[in-house]
């Protein structure tokens, strides 16, 4: 049997080298290249005509939702995996909306990583499945935690995060909620400690992600 060809697109060095190091050893595939952004994996793929590509998302100049869409697009025989460590199940199916045939999380175990690719290469729907499941059930535990996380929230912080996300100021959230700048600053730096978040602008993005919706 003649091993899968595998293109790895992954913006980090070290983790190309330890996807690298992992399929190295096994039979059914063979590392014929490497991209540092979706850019480069679209052009790659076109030189290189793998098998597998293993698609980082979150990479610079194009992302690798974006560049999955454009190699399906004109090379529909090449298998995509999507790689991340996003627990957006958006995500997720925006990949699948994009043709890519599976999705593996980067923390996943390497034993679980090399039985999925088998599965896709094999066609094994029943192993599929399987690894399907193990992939929702990891969503639905960081849903859970989010959703733990905003029934730890008290109404008032509630308040502060809509407001942060509708772009108001300290100062600004102080005249709504009546209360002083000072007070507002205090209940924005337990919020960065609750969510285990930087700055506001993470606060924000947070509200509109688990608040608002």
């Amino acid at each position: 049997m003649n091993p899968f060809r595998v293109l790895i697109a992954d913006d980090h060095p070290h983790a190309r080298l330890a996807i690298s190091e992992m399929l190295e050893d096994d039979p059914y595939f063979t590392i014929v290249g490497q991209a540092k952004n979706g850019t480069e994996a679209i052009e790659l793929s076109k030189h290189l005509v793998p098998d597998i590509i293993l698609m980082d998302i979150e990479m610079p100049i194009l992302n690798g939702l974006e560049a999955t869409k454009i190699i399906k697009e004109t090379s529909p025989f090449i298998k995509v995996i999507i790689l991340s460590v996003s627990d957006n199940v958006a995500d997720l199916f925006t990949a699948i909306q994009y043709g890519a045939q599976g999705y593996l999380l980067k923390n996943m175990d390497p034993d679980d990583w090399l039985q999925y690719l088998h599965s896709v290469v094999d066609g094994s729907s029943e192993t599929t499945r399987g690894m399907a499941g193990k992939l929702l059930y990891q969503f639905r535990e960081k849903d859970l935690v989010h959703i733990q996380t905003i029934k730890s929230l008290t109404p008032r912080e509630k308040e502060i995060l809509l407001l942060l996300s509708d772009g108001l100021t300290n100062k600004q959230i102080g005249e709504h909620l009546f209360i002083a700048e000072n007070t507002v600053k205090n209940h924005i730096k337990n919020l960065l400690e609750k969510l285990d978040l930087e700055n506001r602008v993470q606060l924000a993005a947070y509200s509109i992600k688990h608040i608002k919706t």
